[in-house]
């Protein structure tokens, strides 16, 4: 892949959601398709009530569209471009299932928890099987696991769709977070010379690039569920067929630190009755602790900079 064909790439999912988005924006204010803010988060979230949500469809589109034209052109549509835009779009139509309940029933509450767990686990499920039939190693390095592995990838995959989705709380967060974690898989995909996992990187990134520009404080649109758990899943996706499954804890850091401060909260509240933090996800503590959401934002942006960065040279090295 040439330095024409990424430019192109990037190009072209940045155009598609920068340009539709403003329409995107103003349909859903006319049809009063907004955002339902939690009681129990920060009282000053209530002023983001009614921001129209669900703009992950766009950048999905966006990804989707150009991944298609491109991988056409350079002959990249394969089983692994395929298995990746499965998880994209089947994680995508899950969360605005999911938005779609909150925004029509007007609560912030959408699926029942297992409902959406079991939707995850079926759309991994159907990944894993195509990951097996088309021979893509069931192990870590060497070692061949089989169905345990199997269990990993569906764990894998369920786990880090609802990571970011959690980490979904701030105005730009995710957007940021996750441009750096595909920048670091598409320099992985690259050096590997896994162009297909390196085009579906550059349209994500495109969409992400041109979706901050409506997401960041004061956000004017949110990217939902949709958005949040498409991008989770296809990280543990890119992660999984560019077997560097264990590098997502790091490039990931940030989600994962997100998910286990509500899991310490739990912990510590149910069996001690106190609370570790002010409230989580973490990225609420900063808040109530006075941080604005721009310095949340730029300081976990970097933090996932740096983590990212230095897991890319370390498997670089190792290469």
């Amino acid at each position: 892949m040439n330095l024409v064909t990424m430019v192109l790439t990037i190009l072209s999912a940045f155009l598609i959601t920068y340009l539709i988005m403003p329409w995107l924006i103003k349909y859903f204010r006319a049809h009063k398709e907004g955002q339902q803010i939690r009681k129990e988060g920060p009282t000053w979230h209530a002023k983001k009530a009614g921001t129209p949500t669900m703009g992950g469809i766009l950048f999905i589109f966006a990804a989707l569209v150009t991944i298609l034209w491109v991988g056409g052109w350079q002959s990249l549509l394969n089983n692994t471009t395929w298995a990746l835009l499965f998880t994209m779009v089947v994680y995508g139509l899950i969360g605005m299932w999911d938005d779609s309940i909150k925004i029509f029933e007007h609560q912030n509450e959408g699926f029942k928890p297992w409902q959406k767990a079991l939707c995850q686990v079926i759309a991994a499920c159907v990944f894993t099987v195509i990951y097996q039939h088309e021979g893509f190693q069931m192990g870590f390095g060497t070692t061949q696991l089989g169905w345990i592995y199997g269990l990993f990838i569906i764990f894998w995959m369920v786990g880090f769709s609802n990571a970011v989705n959690l980490t979904d709380g701030l105005d730009g967060l995710v957007d940021g977070c996750a441009i750096i974690s595909f920048i670091a898989y598409l320099i992985i995909a690259l050096v590997q010379r896994q162009l297909e996992v390196a085009l579906f990187c550059l349209a994500i990134i495109g969409g992400l690039l041109a979706f901050f520009r409506y997401n960041h404080k004061p956000a004017q649109i949110f990217m939902g569920d949709m958005g949040s758990l498409s991008l989770g899943a296809s990280l543990a996706a890119v992660a999984l067929l560019l077997h560097h499954e264990w590098s997502l804890l790091f490039i990931g850091i940030i989600y994962v630190i997100e998910t286990a401060s509500v899991m310490l909260q739990v912990l510590s509240f149910k069996t001690t009755g106190k609370r570790i933090f002010k409230m989580t996800p973490i990225h609420h503590h900063f808040e109530m602790s006075g941080w604005s959401e721009w310095r949340i934002d730029i300081t976990f942006w970097l933090v996932t900079a740096v983590s990212s960065a230095l897991t890319v040279i370390f498997i670089l090295m190792r290469n």
